[in-house]
């Protein structure tokens, strides 16, 4: 597909002759969003492994913006605009806020070699646009280690996308996070929408119900189904192996 931003076609990966991955095929348009459930052990952090160049597949290939990124290894396909976020937060603690956006906005990755040389005006009015967006300009002196630990995963998001990735891969960017702070989770990643593009792999129904994104379901590295949450929570195969009870449980239950 032409008019794919990513496209999984037929990917296996297999540790020792165990399928961690067994043919997944999906395609992701430019700005949107997929989420990704399933069991423990279905293979979610592998295919986000695999797209990201640190495992590779015995076959089927990974296309991004219509080139062939299977081979390539992480630190390029980090070039080509894909960045993973992992659950826990890879900020600099030293820094400020205001500081980690600047690095992240910065062509000179290297922190110190970023806080030593001229900010330019457009990189300004982009730190301040990323302050805004992930709601944390009044907290922008404080020390990203001090930050509680939703904050810390919004200013996550807000260095990637002041960075210019087109593609953010998140592993469950809402654990161990409140109530509250799921939601705002939630928000901010539907406002980058256009702006980016997501694949987010969670395990809070709820969470994923708030995204409001084409959901699909991995079971044994395959995937089972796919559709919106309604349509996925209705499926009977999901009932059994992600919620973990049978079709036989669920009718004893409604008859008691």
């Amino acid at each position: 597909m032409s008019d794919s931003l990513l496209q999984i076609d037929n990917v296996t990966v297999s540790f020792q002759g165990f399928k961690a991955l067994d043919s997944v095929s999906f395609s992701l348009a430019p700005g949107s969003m997929r989420t990704i459930i399933g069991p423990n052990g279905a293979g979610k952090s592998t295919l986000m492994d695999t797209i990201i160049g640190r495992v590779r597949p015995v076959s089927g290939r990974i296309l991004y913006k219509g080139s062939d990124i299977t081979r390539l290894p992480e630190y390029e396909v980090v070039r080509r605009g894909i960045c993973r976020k992992f659950q826990t937060p890879g900020i600099l603690p030293t820094l400020t806020v205001e500081e980690n956006i600047i690095v992240a906005a910065k062509r000179h990755r290297a922190w110190f070699k970023a806080l030593r040389t001229h900010i330019t005006a457009a990189e300004c009015d982009r730190v301040e646009e990323i302050l805004d967006l992930i709601v944390l300009r009044e907290k922008r002196r404080m020390l990203a280690a001090h930050l509680a630990h939703g904050a810390k995963q919004w200013l996550e998001i807000g260095m990637v996308v002041a960075s210019d990735a087109e593609l953010l891969l998140l592993d469950e960017p809402a654990a161990g996070m409140t109530h509250q702070e799921r939601e705002k989770t939630a928000n901010l990643i539907k406002r980058l929408i256009g702006r980016c593009a997501f694949v987010v792999i969670d395990h809070d129904m709820d969470f994923v119900e708030q995204l409001n994104a084409p959901v699909s379901v991995l079971h044994m590295g395959r995937i089972l189904c796919e559709g919106t949450i309604d349509e996925v929570r209705s499926n009977s195969q999901v009932k059994s192996v992600y919620l973990g009870r049978s079709l036989e449980a669920e009718a004893d239950y409604a008859q008691a």
